[in-house]
């Protein structure tokens, strides 16, 4: 998809607060410094359009990104940042809880999982909640660029076995870096908007 437009639209922390004009929306999940900031802005073309920073647990709110005024990426903190305080961590985990259940804008969760290292206790528990509430989910895998393309096909398949992928959940290796994987990205999120909007 080319994308001529990208605005970070709407910061919220509560439902009042999320955009109403009724467009998709793609959340982006994965754990603290997994990358997503980086996801957004190669995706969109846009280079600190979301904010990277060393410092994980930095996004504290849900961000919506507007692409071309069609659909939102909606950047969600990041799980399992343990510097954080319990209630802090409490009111995100009720925020972002509130948003993937009860948001009939959602169509799907682009869980990023880091493809140098086995997935965490965290993403197991996100992809399985994820998949008790029938959230469609698509794995992304990043920081392909870190690892040899000879063992890429090897670390997909720890990832899948690790969180029992259901094979109808998409897999996908990404890098921010090289922006391998952004293609099939876009084919694989148009195709399944296409799929929801079919239902």
């Amino acid at each position: 998809m080319k994308v001529v437009k990208a605005e970070l639209e709407h910061v919220a922390v509560k439902p009042e607060q999320y955009p109403v004009n009724r467009l998709p929306e793609l959340a982006l999940a994965g754990r603290s410094n997994v990358g997503k900031s980086s996801f957004i802005n190669k995706m969109l073309n846009r280079k600190g359009l979301a904010r990277t920073s060393g410092q994980p647990g930095k996004t504290q709110t849900l961000n919506f990104y507007e692409i071309n005024e069609i659909l939102y990426f909606v950047d969600v903190p990041g799980y399992g940042y343990a510097k954080v305080s319990k209630t802090e961590r409490a009111a995100w985990g009720k925020m972002i809880e509130t948003y993937l259940s009860e948001r009939e804008e959602l169509k799907a969760v682009l869980q990023l999982i880091d493809a140098r290292h086995k997935p965490s206790e965290d993403d197991k528990l996100m992809y399985n909640w994820m998949k008790h509430f029938g959230i469609p989910v698509i794995l992304v895998a990043t920081k392909a660029d870190k690892i040899s393309r000879s063992k890429w096909q090897k670390h997909l398949s720890i990832i899948s076995k690790e969180l029992d992928r259901e094979e109808t959940d998409p897999l996908l290796l990404f890098s921010s870096e090289t922006g391998y994987g952004k293609e099939e990205a876009w084919k694989t999120i148009q195709s399944h908007l296409q799929l929801t909007k079919n239902k």
